[in-house]
């Protein structure tokens, strides 16, 4: 395997965020009938890709890929396996949730309203702008999505305009005992530029952790090729590593794939998205215990 490191401004956008769930008829019906995501791929989990995420007991699971009607550039990926009951995102290490860009987060509320999704929090401005409006849901896999509107473009804030009702992943939200340790992960290994660190609202971490919805936590957005950013947040005193089963994936979002414009690593996937016209891919682990997949498109 050939790895290579891609320098600043290499690493990005998001390609694909894996999730793990019980039932995928479940899932399948949740995003088609209520986000108009639509499914652009579906099989077993080859035992290559399976030992590539360092996960041979997922080998010949079930897979199901969704995308947003404006295309596949990036997908949510669900692998169906049990699932453990007593997790809660926010209250580990790891992948902790997807920020998804929708066009109007009210009328979307609205919608959820009655569907499997259980909205945990309802549509709110952001902490430190008035200009981001979001709210959060639970998905059948424990998988917790912010949807978010930007009203207008933020200074200073590369990110992407909403090409349909509910597009794509723009942010993934990694937790962590150390927000230095996070940056310097990301900073010394794949040249992503280190952040200002700000305070704001984490809803999902007050309610794990038992905190008021308005106490504010560190947290930094790190720039992505892509218009993509990986938001980090330091975790109170009491998160843990998530447990994984032997030889398996986490439980909620379990991967975050990310795109290199560089080349390397080992073909896997076929010509599915994410893998989709990639030359290789590699998968890395975290200092918050977080699966990183590289997908080499250079």
């Amino acid at each position: 395997m050939t790895e290579s490191i891609p320098e600043s401004g290499q690493l990005g956008p998001i390609a694909c965020v894996t999730v793990t769930a019980p039932e995928l008829a479940a899932v399948e019906a949740c995003y088609t009938g209520f986000l108009d995501y639509r499914v652009v791929g579906r099989g077993r989990v080859d035992a290559a890709l399976a030992d590539h995420w360092q996960a041979p007991a997922v080998a010949g699971s079930r897979y199901l890929l969704l995308g947003p009607a404006a295309g596949t550039e990036c997908i949510l990926r669900f692998v169906e396996t049990p699932t453990d009951p007593a997790y809660v995102p926010f209250s580990t290490y790891g992948w902790n949730a997807a920020e998804i860009m929708v066009r109007n987060v009210d009328g979307l509320a609205e919608r959820l309203t009655d569907s499997p999704f259980e909205i945990i929090g309802a549509p709110q401005n952001l902490s430190f702008s008035d200009d981001i409006r979001a709210m959060q849901i639970l998905g059948p896999g424990k998988e917790l999505l912010y949807l978010t509107e930007f009203k207008r473009p933020i200074p200073g804030l590369d990110t992407p305009v909403a090409r349909c009702d509910v597009d794509s992943t723009f942010i993934v939200i990694l937790g962590g005992p150390s927000m230095q340790g996070l940056q310097n992960f990301y900073h010394e290994n794949f040249g992503v530029p280190n952040a200002p660190v700000m305070e704001s609202r984490v809803k999902g971490m007050s309610a794990a952790f038992g905190n008021s919805p308005e106490h504010k936590y560190p947290i930094a957005a790190l720039p992505l090729h892509g218009q993509s950013l990986i938001e980090v947040d330091e975790m109170p005193a009491g998160a843990t590593n998530r447990p994984v089963p032997d030889g398996s994936l986490p439980a909620g979002i379990a991967i975050v794939s990310v795109v290199s414009r560089l080349s390397g690593g080992t073909p896997v996937g076929g010509d599915e998205p994410p893998y989709a016209g990639a030359g290789g891919s590699i998968c890395r682990t975290g200092p918050a215990g977080e699966l990183l997949e590289i997908i080499y498109r250079g």
